[in-house]
């Protein structure tokens, strides 16, 4: 059991090494993006399944509320946590297209959406990331593996370099923590 926890640590650590090194600029690209947006007053989204819908919440509460630091609140919404639409969209449309219907009704030119995919595969994540592109949108792409169809779509794709789907999530959170702050920072 100690061996399997301490190659965790290992392959996690081995992971961040990796991570830092080939995505500071996409995340520095990405963050500018962000603060930019918030700047003109426009709204940061947020999308994802499962893992990803819960850090997309997540991400999505850093901004509205806070970091680390007091502030004014942000826009910025997870297009993961009205269920009465997300079901609704599931049951009438398919669940391909709860991101994108959304999307379509809500997101604006200039605001930013970040779609989050371990895989890079998620259709209903691409599907969102094409019509946000569509609009006038910046896309984010916050992903693992090779980055999957999304990659493309994207204006800025932040690739994990990994296979494991726990060592990408915690790529994940880490980077959108990264965000938050520069966003955050960025306000004064």
């Amino acid at each position: 059991m100690k061996d399997l926890i301490a190659k965790t640590f290992d392959d996690h650590a081995s992971l961040l090494a990796t991570t830092r090194d080939i995505l500071l600029p996409a995340i520095e690209e990405a963050a500018q993006y962000m603060i930019e947006c918030i700047q003109e007053g426009r709204t940061i989204f947020w999308c994802g399944n499962g893992g990803s819908a819960a850090d997309a919440q997540h991400f999505a509460a850093e901004l509205v509320g806070r970091f680390e630091r007091e502030r004014q609140a942000m826009s910025s919404i997870a297009l993961t946590s009205d269920g009465s639409v997300m079901t609704s969209l599931s049951n009438d449309y398919g669940f391909g297209e709860v991101f994108r219907r959304q999307v379509e009704g809500l997101v604006r030119m200039g605001d930013v959406l970040v779609g989050i995919s371990t895989s890079g595969a998620s259709p209903n994540v691409l599907q969102a990331i094409e019509q946000a592109n569509r609009q006038g949108a910046i896309t984010i792409g916050l992903l693992g593996r090779q980055g999957g169809k999304i990659r493309q779509a994207c204006r800025v794709a932040i690739v994990v370099p990994g296979d494991n789907t726990a060592r990408i999530q915690e790529m994940h959170t880490l980077i959108g923590h990264v965000l938050c702050d520069l966003v955050e920072r960025s306000q004064g």
